[in-house]
């Protein structure tokens, strides 16, 4: 696995995390799907030490000051945003990736839920288990199948790639990965996780509470269709082979420029559209161009997410996020 660590440059940091979480509503049955609200919750252990978040106080998806709840909106182009653009689809459509019937699903797990045992793939880039996974858990429909669970009681994280439930109750996936939700550690740089990039799955993920709320205050995960065989912070892990620099890296960070007119957007779509302009996307994997990440839930609205197909690679720019870089082991940024 290759490293690349990000240098945080001398200029002016024009913005960063401003960000002020809010708890999770208390889900109306502890089997069910549940989705945060607005700064969420959910974690497990980390895979790295770093710096953690009081301990006190409400289940949120990573601290405020987490590189995720960065306000990118004001952070210089990157010198090479064109030549990243154009090799995504520079004329290619935006496409939310999510819905209802189709995305990420979330599984929200009651306190002192069972671990269960999980055999990897790549278990020398996993985090092992147990996990506390049921027999119930929700998976991703597609090729990917990923599984993402939550137990807001100990504030953790469970993700799972590849995922597949066992005759015994156990589960074999490709990759996983488990996060402490008050903490800002990042993965050992060179891993994988449930994610190409290294990185959790869970804060990139738009939620139809927050679409209701009208705030989604964290980067968006996305994909493209080639990238560099390299990444940078906050990505963990590269998966590719090509190195023309025209590609862009794991971790590259981009926002929806300011010029596009959101305003007669419906609600939901607004409020996706409006979190790209503040914080941005994050990539994630590789995949088709502009496909952005949020939750399978039925209280999303198709209808209403199809505006953002108007979006076009144009209305993008890549973003210096090295400048709220604080140390490349800990997802922390510049305030």
């Amino acid at each position: 696995m290759r490293r690349t660590i990000a240098i945080v440059s001398a200029a002016l940091v024009l913005a960063g995390c401003s960000h002020t979480a809010t708890p999770p509503p208390a889900a109306s049955s502890p089997a069910a799907s549940a989705l945060p609200a607005a700064g969420g919750a959910l974690g497990a252990a980390p895979s790295s030490s770093g710096p953690a978040s009081a301990a006190a106080g409400p289940c949120t998806i990573f601290p405020a000051d987490n590189v995720w709840h960065a306000d990118v909106s004001k952070l210089p182009v990157h010198r090479d945003s064109a030549a990243w653009v154009a090799s995504i689809g520079a004329a290619a459509k935006a496409h939310p990736d999510f819905g209802s019937g189709f995305g990420f699903p979330l599984t929200q797990v009651p306190a002192g839920q069972a671990k269960v045992k999980v055999t990897f793939q790549y278990a020398d880039e996993s985090d092992p288990g147990p996990y506390p996974i049921p027999k119930t858990a929700r998976v991703e429909s597609g090729g990917d199948k990923h599984v993402i669970v939550q137990d807001a009681s100990v504030c953790r994280a469970y993700e799972l790639y590849d995922a597949t439930l066992q005759s015994d109750g156990s589960w074999k996936a490709g990759s996983g990965a488990a996060y402490d939700l008050r903490s800002n550690a990042l993965r050992k740089s060179g891993w994988t996780s449930a994610d190409a990039a290294g990185l959790p799955i869970l804060p990139g993920l738009p939620r139809a509470d927050e679409a209701a709320a009208g705030k989604v205050d964290h980067a968006i995960r996305f994909t493209a269709p080639k990238t560099r065989k390299t990444f940078i912070w906050p990505a963990r892990h590269a998966a590719a082979d090509a190195t023309d620099t025209a590609l862009p890296p794991m971790g590259a960070r981009f926002r929806l420029k300011q010029s596009v007119d959101i305003s007669k957007y419906p609600p939901q779509a607004r409020a996706v559209a409006q979190a790209l302009k503040t914080y941005g996307a994050i990539l994630a994997d590789n995949g088709s161009p502009w496909y952005f990440s949020g939750t399978d839930d039925a209280r999303w609205s198709n209808t209403q997410l199809d505006a953002l197909k108007a979006l076009k690679g144009t209305d993008f720019e890549a973003v210096d996020s090295s400048l709220l870089m604080v140390d490349p082991n800990s997802a922390r940024c510049r305030p």
